[in-house]
């Protein structure tokens, strides 16, 4: 096993690989990353099951007894993403009894065409926590302005949630607005506080990649130097968000009752950019109570010449600050920057959701 990974488990981080395939539980290879690189968690999106199903044998028996059976499109594709998400929360089983609940888990997304439709999440939020019926699922529903009160409403009915697409600072606030107002309507309801877990999602890479086109095409010398700063800067400042709330009053009294915290957990943490350390957004964003979900690229590349040293990201809380100020000096519309990710994810996601759409159309229409 990997010193690397070791190292980064025993500062805190829990290690969740960022991919899912009926292909990877069938032979094994899951198992075999919980085994020997320390993985404890799974995360899925729909460009994840859209790559899956495009390839392999994997889902063939499925599909043609699903064509068979004359379901529809919509049908088919819950009947499939479900039936791995089960499986994978299966495998993972004996890490979350280990662990009391907090890893061990294995997350699904509600359909991001839903992503501005508040009614229609919950309803489909609840229909996937009742369809793969597993203790250890989170139901992903994104940050979006009309998924913050999504996001209670689940918390509130003792569901699990990922919250995913989380951009700025100022909406990840409304994140943990929404959980903690979840887990007080939830105690209201007499729900085991206990028993409802949840993560926060706030996505690395795609910042940088976006400020950095925004610097050089701003092209001064100050400007070029803050290329790569961003994304994790970003991320260092939501957990300093982060622990305010810990700290809160209102925090304590609800973990007096039993809750736990919501974790922040590290998304999009495959460096996009060549010219950076291909473990640039592991190794800077380390701190106990937090979650890594990580492609296998990277993973095995953290485990190969990762440089975990301690935490990196409570110390650096100025430098991350005087990042940001710089960044703003130079120009970059912080706020617009966010708009736009957010925007651009829900679309990425629902044309990958298409795409599977089609993809799985295709296929019935083979039997």
């Amino acid at each position: 096993m990997s010193e690397n990974l070791n190292k980064l488990t025993g500062f805190g981080v829990s290690i969740w690989l960022d991919d899912i395939s009926r292909d990877r539980l069938k032979s094994g290879n899951l198992a075999a990353l919980m085994r020997d690189q320390r993985v404890t968690g799974v995360t899925s999106n729909p460009t994840i099951f859209a790559g899956a199903l495009s390839k392999g044998e994997a889902y063939r028996t499925q599909l043609h007894d699903l064509a068979v059976r004359k379901v529809s499109v919509d049908e088919a594709v819950r009947a499939i993403t479900t039936f791995d998400i089960r499986w994978a929360a299966d495998v993972l089983r004996p890490v979350y009894d280990a662990t009391g609940g907090v890893d061990g888990r294995v997350s699904i997304e509600v359909d991001p065409r839903l992503a501005k439709d508040t009614a229609a999440t919950i309803a489909e939020a609840r229909a996937l926590w009742w369809l793969v019926d597993r203790p250890n699922l989170f139901i992903k529903i994104p940050a979006t302005l009309e998924g913050l009160p999504a996001i209670t409403a689940a918390i509130a009915e003792g569901i699990s949630v990922n919250v995913t697409l989380i951009f700025s600072l100022e909406r990840y606030r409304g994140v943990m607005e929404a959980w903690l107002t979840g887990l007080e309507q939830a105690q209201a309801k007499g729900i085991p506080l206990a028993g409802i877990e949840s993560v926060a999602s706030f996505f690395v890479s795609r910042v940088d990649s976006e400020i950095d086109a925004r610097l050089d095409k701003i092209g001064t010398p100050e400007a070029l130097e803050l290329k790569g700063k961003a994304a994790v800067a970003n991320a260092r400042l939501a957990y300093a968000a982060f622990e305010e709330v810990v700290n809160s009053p209102r925090w304590q009294a609800l973990r007096a009752a039993g809750a736990r915290p919501q974790r922040p957990l590290w998304a999009s943490t495959g460096t996009k950019n060549p010219d950076y350390p291909d473990t640039l957004y592991v190794d800077e964003l380390v701190t106990a109570g937090t979650v890594n979900t990580m492609p296998e690229k990277t993973l095995n590349a953290v485990a190969d010449h990762g440089k975990i040293s301690g935490d990196t990201i409570r110390p650096f809380y100025e430098n991350a600050w005087n990042a940001m100020a710089a960044l703003k000096e130079a120009g970059i519309d912080y706020d617009d920057v966010v708009r736009v990710l957010e925007d651009e994810g829900v679309d990425k996601f629902a044309v990958s959701w298409q795409e599977l759409i089609n993809t799985v159309q295709a296929e019935l229409g083979k039997a």
